[in-house]
């Protein structure tokens, strides 16, 4: 397998979803739609998901198993999991639940940079981003309360991460637009200057 392939969301599914049997891409991108899974692995474009099975055909991870003709659709390539897959595929999945990784989100990145914000300007975009993820909470809230009686548990637990991480963000920033709000956190530029010095190599 080449050193230059390594885990990814999108890999995993792939590989995840052989598992069950045979299918071509345009069946593993639905079928990633259908069970809500979208939400946490990128299928929104085609060519990504492509991209990832073109990866894992080269790495031997999957095989073409037949190419399916139909009138109505285009020619489509039915792939399958061979056996270095399969125990990729568990390897990675191992993995990934036992190891943190620091992925370098976004939010964490601006907030290191929020002192070049006016406090009241912060406090403003965050009531944005709050709405926002009270939006999606009480999505994935009700995704939840409508699956948890038909589906198991163990299906769901992506959804439950989702909601207990929104949940303790909205928490968090609501506590924060209230210090800003109320004065308790605040800060100047002669305040940011003093600490802007870089000392002598």
């Amino acid at each position: 397998m080449p050193e230059s392939l390594r885990p990814s969301p999108s890999a995993l599914a792939v590989l995840s979803l052989l598992r069950a049997g045979p299918m071509h891409p345009y069946a593993m991108q639905r079928l990633i739609k259908l069970w809500g899974k979208d939400q946490v692995v990128n299928v929104g474009q085609r060519a990504n998901l492509y991209k990832t099975i073109k990866r894992l055909h080269e790495a031997g991870l999957i095989a073409v198993r037949q190419t399916e003709r139909d009138q109505q659709y285009p020619e489509r390539t039915v792939y399958g999991l061979t056996e270095q897959g399969h125990e990729t595929g568990q390897r990675w999945l191992a993995g990934m639940l036992a190891r943190p990784r620091n992925e370098y989100p976004e939010f964490p990145a601006a907030l290191s940079f929020a002192m070049l914000l006016e406090p009241a300007e912060l406090a403003a975009v965050l009531a944005e981003r709050l709405a926002v993820l009270d939006e999606r909470l009480a999505g994935v809230g009700g995704g939840l309360a409508t699956y948890a009686g038909e589906l198991p548990r163990v299906t769901l637990l992506d959804d439950e991460y989702q909601q207990a991480v929104l949940a303790a963000e909205a928490g968090w920033i609501r506590g924060l637009i209230a210090d800003l709000r109320d004065g308790r956190l605040t800060w100047n530029e002669e305040m940011m200057a003093a600490h802007a010095v870089v000392p002598p190599s």
